[in-house]
């Protein structure tokens, strides 16, 4: 099969390395792609998605994959499918889950999802008027896509009131934070969990842990991801079955009744109170990093389930899993979050060891390849991920990798799973 896969992180590597491992022949393409998914396919440079589609009708492209939230929001999904194309995600409309958090706690109030209590508004009065009701800490919301980093838990109302005061002039999120919402703060645990769905229908993966904050422990700021690992343990059938039915079933149905039936990844934040599933936020995507450890845990056809899923078809088919576990540790630029780094040269050693070569693999991300050589050039620069038949061994496998690979300024936690273990 010919698959075009949109975007150009470690998520759309991890994606492109399970289809490749695959034992039927594809051909693989990137738009942008990296420095490194060149060794899956070809990259390719087209930003407008009209002529993006008509690269794919005129190359008889079987299946766009798109990892991405910006293009989803921006209505490429739309746009191939005017041309009569098959692609996996959600269109223009049913991105809003995740391209607007208003609309997206708007709709979980409407079908009675469970969430935290909540106000949306553009009246900083309002705004602060809900606040002063509500027990440090307070989460505060920009509206808009901010790449995962809109959301501020501020420990004090001053700290709440400021956060608000600069989303809505414009300094913290430019125009996505022109609506804001503040929500009551909840305490449990959090949970990453990913439905693929094909509007009707849907598959249920593994449920993922992910390690937002920059340090051990969970300390600093908010990043991207610095790691992740799935299954948890913290989820058992019980758990799974509750957001099946009060999470993700309704959602499916409201988005029938809205006229904007949901196709693609729905990724579920979960916070568990008490026993109880809350859901926190939608994304229409695949987490990166959680992307990097799940693929590697499916035993069946990977490109199967996307081309089911963009062809309203996923009842035609059984997903399997592995019963391994998997861990990712994100190895970062030297000034990650803060500012941009220099580019610097990846070295790899090369591996003699026989677990590291059978039990792990690295997912490429920010890099990018001149004159034959690998440079760290984004913030996330790549995963470790380790597989094995405990958390603690797929964790050691992981940061066994992560000791293989070196470039100025490398930056890791050396935590990850440890809610697990």
């Amino acid at each position: 099969m010919k698959i075009l896969i949109l975007g150009s992180g470690g998520r759309e590597y991890s994606i492109g390395r399970a289809i490749k491992n695959e034992q039927e022949e594809h051909e693989l393409f990137f738009e942008p792609g990296n420095g490194a998914t060149e060794n899956l396919g070809t990259n390719i440079n087209i930003k407008d998605y009209n002529a993006l589609a008509t690269f794919a009708k005129e190359n008889k492209i079987e299946l766009t994959i798109v990892g991405p939230e910006a293009p989803l929001v921006d209505g490429v999904v739309d746009i191939f499918k005017k041309q009569g194309l098959t692609i996996f995600g959600p269109s223009a409309e049913a991105a809003q889950l995740e391209g607007s958090k208003v609309y997206m706690k708007n709709f979980l109030a409407k079908y009675n999802i469970p969430t935290a209590a909540y106000i949306e508004s553009d009246s900083i009065e309002e705004l602060y008027k809900f606040t002063d009701t509500l027990s440090t800490p307070i989460v505060v919301k920009a509206d808009g896509l901010c790449g995962g980093k809109g959301v501020i838990i501020a420990m004090s109302h001053d700290e709440a009131k400021k956060a608000i005061g600069e989303m809505l002039s414009g300094k913290s999120f430019g125009d996505a934070g022109k609506k804001v919402i503040v929500e009551e703060f909840l305490d449990g645990f959090e949970l990453s969990m990913f439905a693929i769905c094909d509007g009707e229908d849907y598959i249920l993966l593994q449920a993922a842990q992910d390690h937002k904050r920059i340090g051990n422990g969970d300390t600093g700021p908010n990043t991207g991801g610095m790691g992740a690992y799935a299954p948890t343990p913290l989820v058992d059938e019980e758990l799974y079955q509750k957001v099946k039915d009060r999470v993700i079933r309704p959602t499916l149905d409201g988005m029938k009744k809205e006229g904007a039936p949901f196709a693609g990844v729905l990724f579920i934040g979960i916070m568990v109170v008490n026993g109880e599933p809350i859901t926190l936020e939608f994304n229409v995507r695949f987490g990166d990093p959680e992307c990097e450890i799940l693929m590697p845990l499916m035993t069946s056809s990977v490109s199967e389930m996307f081309h089911k899923a963009a062809t309203n078809r996923l009842k035609e088919i059984n997903v399997e899993f592995s019963k391994q576990y998997a861990v990712g540790v994100v190895m970062a630029s030297a000034n990650y979050p803060y500012s941009s780094s220099l580019p610097a040269e990846i070295v790899e050693d090369t591996v003699h060891h026989e677990v590291i070569e059978k039990y792990t693999h690295i997912s490429y991300a920010g890099v990018m390849k001149e004159d034959g050589v690998l440079y760290a050039s984004g913030g996330r620069v790549l995963v470790c991920v380790g597989l094995g038949d405990t958390i603690q061994e797929a964790r050691d496998r992981a940061y066994m990798r992560c000791g293989q690979v070196h470039f100025v300024g490398k930056k890791i936690r050396t935590d990850i799973a440890y809610q697990a273990l």
